[in-house]
């Protein structure tokens, strides 16, 4: 029989595995400790993240309404509708729904929803009525997502005024562009929670911080006053066959924009189709040599530095020579003997020269950037220009241009700063900051308001003084009396001043083609509102006192009747 061996148990190696085992109990045991109890409210947290996703929440955009509570810009919503086909089961019967809803070919939309794509696109842009109608359908295959639209009620109306809102809902030109950070607000944020297979959960989002929504603003202009501009420029256009035109309608006390307008003109609903050129508003951003209506502020110059009186007699020879150029009048006559009072009325282009090189270079350019030109308004309007103004000493700047300037030429300025100047006038030589928000209200999310803040009237400088001021008004009321009689209104002192602009070229100026314009305030004793026209190339007649004057009166006519401003003798009765 066989000796039966046994193999000796190492003891050494049983203690050693029996601690590897107790060490890795201990650990487990110890992590799960950890994990249970000390570390539980991170691990909630994290495989809480895993499932809840944050997003951004737009907040309404402000409203914008005229000073009398009428709605200028406003928000509604539009739908995208798209479908995923692999999950349309019954793609006829969806598109015979869908058609009915949509207003669209039911062949077309069977077509994309039998097709073998991922995704398909049915409609960017969808109504609120049609995207709330197809969404209530509640087909799975089918992606309904709302989006906000800025919508203008009114719609070409005030148009370069508001501007416009892209898709992306930034605000461009006009009053959209220029308080874009006041009307987009602060967004906010929500938590959603989705499941496994990332399909959001039907439950009431947490909100971690409310939207806040962007600033309503209350404008100083005036609808109804609005629609008599762009009534009365449209029927100038046609009457003048005048490419395009400007009119702005101001209050010379406050610098408050009434109205303003420009044609062409364009739909802010629609901006995408306008033409590039039309989106910036001429009233502030384009350019033209003023001409005559610029004797205004040369005139004002002289008067506050007290070289010319009304009655003063200066002799005109039909030509004058200013920095080696040759200057003469429009008519290219000399009137003799002429009091300053007859040189504006007759708008002596040599008189003006005479003005302005008798106050000289420092004085007289002192006096322009004093009436604003050369620097901005600072309306509170996107895309404003400052003008061109060439001052001595500039590397452009030549001593004819000190003769040139005194009546418009050589000088470029835009319609908002002529207004602005002449207004001074009429507000006792006080120049004003042109504005037009009248109130800005701050709402909360759940639209009660919270803070309504008053824009107050800005005074910019004292451009000349009182005395000039009233002794000018005089003689604007004289130019119209005598020559720019097609700018007055019957009961009513108007003051006002005619400007017939050469269109400058590469060659030099334009032989026929001319820009016209006339700046008038009423009544003007007191004035209660100033107009400025402007027309772009008339073709029925090329001068100021035969187009834009007309063009004057008419708005004056329809501005007095509505402010109820009675005519100057029972006005000045009742007083």
């Amino acid at each position: 029989m066989d000796d039966e061996r046994t193999t000796p148990i190492d003891h050494r190696r049983l203690t050693a595995l029996g601690l590897c085992l107790t060490f890795g109990l201990a650990v487990l045991v110890a992590q799960l400790v950890r994990f249970q109890i000390f570390g539980h409210p991170e691990i909630e947290d994290w495989a809480q993240s895993q499932r809840e996703l944050v997003r951004i929440v737009a907040p309404p955009r402000g409203q914008i309404a005229d000073r009398n509570g009428s709605i200028l810009a406003m928000n509604t919503f539009q739908w995208e509708i798209s479908a995923s086909p692999n999950l349309v089961s019954e793609p006829g019967k969806l598109a015979d729904q869908l058609a009915s809803l949509m207003n669209q070919d039911r062949n077309e939309i069977y077509a994309k929803l039998a097709d073998d794509k991922v995704w398909v696109l049915l409609d960017r842009f969808a109504p609120q009525e049609v995207g709330e109608a197809v969404d209530s359908l509640n087909h799975p295959g089918l992606i309904c997502t709302c989006r906000p639209l800025r919508t203008y009620p009114m719609d070409t109306l005030a148009a370069h005024v508001l501007g416009f809102v892209n898709q992306s809902g930034d605000g461009f030109y006009g009053i959209e562009g220029f308080y874009d950070r006041w009307l987009r607000g602060i967004t906010g944020t929500i938590q959603i929670e989705h499941d496994p297979i990332g399909a959001i959960l039907p439950r009431p989002p947490n909100v971690l911080r409310p939207p806040k929504p962007g600033t309503d603003l209350v404008l100083t202009l005036d609808v109804n006053m609005q629609h008599i501009v762009q009534q009365e420029l449209e029927k100038a256009l046609e009457r003048y066959d005048a490419e395009s035109g400007t009119v702005i309608v101001m209050d010379p006390k406050t610098g408050a924009i009434l109205a303003m307008a420009s044609i062409p003109t364009y739909s802010p609903n629609d901006f995408a189709e306008a033409d590039l050129e039309l989106l910036a508003d001429p009233s502030v951003s384009k350019m033209w040599e003023p001409g005559s209506v610029f004797k205004i502020v040369t005139w004002g110059a002289g008067l506050d530095a007290g070289i010319i009186t009304p009655k003063m007699r200066v002799y005109d020879q039909g030509e004058m020579e200013v920095g080696g150029r040759t200057i003469a009048n429009s008519d290219r006559k000399a009137h003799g003997e002429v009091t300053m009072m007859e040189a504006l009325a007759k708008s002596l282009n040599t008189i003006a020269a005479y003005v302005s090189t008798t106050l000289g270079k420092d004085r007289y350019y002192t006096y322009l950037r004093r009436f604003g030109f050369g620097d901005l308004t600072g309306v509170d309007l996107a895309s404003e220009g400052p003008g061109i103004l060439k001052l001595p000493g500039d590397s452009n700047w030549y001593p004819s241009d000190l003769g040139t300037n005194s009546f418009g030429q050589g000088i470029a300025v835009t319609p908002m700063q002529m207004i602005a100047a002449a207004s001074a006038v009429a507000n006792d030589g006080l120049l004003m900051k042109p504005h037009i928000v009248q109130q800005f209200i701050t709402e909360d999310e759940d639209n009660e308001t919270v803070e309504v803040t008053q824009f107050e009237p800005e005074i910019v400088r004292q451009a000349i003084s009182k005395e000039a001021a009233a002794t000018l008004t005089d003689m604007l009321v004289e130019v119209v009396e005598t020559t720019a009689t097609e700018a007055q209104v019957t009961g009513y002192r108007i003051a006002g001043k005619t400007g017939t602009a050469q269109i400058p070229t590469p060659l030099g100026y334009h032989a026929k083609d001319t820009i016209v314009s006339f700046v008038g305030y009423a009544p003007a004793d007191d004035p209660q509102f100033i107009v400025l026209v402007k027309l772009d190339r008339p073709k029925t007649s090329r001068w100021a006192d035969r187009t834009a004057a007309p063009a004057f009166r008419e708005i004056a006519e329809r501005v007095l009747v509505y402010m109820q401003i009675p005519p100057d003798d029972i006005r000045l009765a009742q007083q």
